[in-house]
């Protein structure tokens, strides 16, 4: 099972792993580009550590709270070039509206797009 089968969900449970192997779930926004989701994040977070370190990761439909909404698909991720953290950050603005935009309005230098694939 592919992200395919993931659909368009509003959240999606994206879950790293530390260099010891712990499994570290975080709910987060995400659109979908073609058979790819994109999410976005700053670049000095947990996650983004993780994923310089491991690209494996499980994503999953979940609620804004992180609960899970269907099965976990295993992925890989990576960190984005600048321009196209930029398009991911504009894409999301628009796709979540006046929050997404609130949220990511200010042009912020340590933010990073990730892109996952099955």
């Amino acid at each position: 099972m592919g992200l395919e089968a993931l659909g368009e969900p509003k959240y999606i449970l994206l879950t790293t792993y530390r260099k010891d192997g712990t499994a570290v779930a975080t709910p987060v926004w995400c659109v979908r580009d073609g058979a790819t989701l994109r999410v976005t994040t700053r670049g000095s977070s947990g996650k983004a550590r993780r994923i310089r370190n491991n690209d494996q990761v499980a994503v999953a439909p979940c609620d804004m709270r992180g609960r899970p909404q269907g099965p976990s698909v295993p992925a890989s991720a990576r960190i984005d070039e600048p321009d196209r953290s930029a398009e991911t950050a504009r894409l999301v603005a628009r796709r979540y509206g006046l929050i997404g935009w609130f949220m990511l309005r200010k042009s912020d230098p340590d933010r990073v797009g990730i892109t996952v694939t099955s």
